[in-house]
């Protein structure tokens, strides 16, 4: 058994630095890059990707709602066809940076609001499957499991790697608590461990109200601005391997 772990970066803008891209992707085997919608410029998106090539580790394309003022975490009402295509010019984005950097872009992970709302909203999902499809159908999609996304993507003939994620609490129906409730971030670091332990050793998670979910986890997501991110990445790492749960790329 293996397993994937993945972090959000290359989200710093102009003047603005967010995260420590270079010291999580030491511990990673993943890195969903910011496309330029939601956060990061051509600059630091072209350096992250090639810090990313440098350490061996895989990059996907991380695109969100164009929405830099809410770090995409708002849901936009956007029509289909203009979401395809914004998701469309993301990836192309991402994969001329990543090409000029010495790698390339092997999946897909949608970011912040428009992954939550692509769980249940069958138009905006059949649109990003749709715009995956079209950039290039062997790109892999990361979604949660028992989504409508997932549904979508497997009958549109899309592979889907199931996620879970190390510091985010879960509601009793599987999705994420949302990011305004309180306990919705984890910041302990034996807490994360022992999250990521549960899900991805026994394949279940505690929920927010103590019920107990089984989950899949092909890949586990720590986010890069949780605070604490780097030592959390690498004690997770640590434990994944002392488990006997060797971390390796899925893509």
């Amino acid at each position: 058994m293996t397993i994937d772990l993945n972090s959000d970066v290359g989200e710093s803008f102009g003047n603005w630095t967010f995260g420590d891209d270079a010291r999580i992707i030491g511990s990673v085997s993943s890195v969903n890059v910011a496309c330029g919608f939601h956060a990061g410029d051509p600059v630091g998106i072209r350096a992250t990707c090639a810090a990313a090539a440098a350490a061996g580790v895989t990059v996907g394309a991380h695109p969100g709602y164009r929405d830099l003022a809410g770090f995409g975490r708002r849901f936009l009402d956007v029509e289909p066809n203009e979401l395809t295509d914004d998701v469309v010019y993301q990836i192309g984005a991402l994969q001329a940076l990543a090409a000029v950097a010495g790698t390339r872009v092997r999946y897909v992970k949608p970011h912040g609001a428009l992954y939550n709302t692509i769980a249940v909203h069958e138009q905006q999902a059949r649109a990003v499957v749709r715009a995956v499809g079209e950039v290039d159908a062997s790109l892999p999609l990361l979604v949660l499991p028992g989504t409508v996304v997932e549904a979508e993507a497997r009958a549109a003939g899309l592979r889907t790697v199931t996620e879970v994620f190390a510091d985010r609490a879960y509601t009793p129906d599987g999705a994420l608590v949302a990011r305004r409730e309180p306990g919705a971030v984890l910041h302990r670091e034996s807490d994360v461990v022992a999250h990521v332990l549960r899900m991805a050793g026994d394949g279940e998670v505690v929920a927010i109200d103590g019920s107990r979910l089984r989950v899949e986890a092909e890949s586990i997501c720590l986010h890069g601005d949780t605070p604490g991110a780097v030592t959390m990445a690498a004690a997770v790492r640590r434990a994944l391997e002392a488990a006997g749960i060797p971390v390796r790329a899925f893509a």
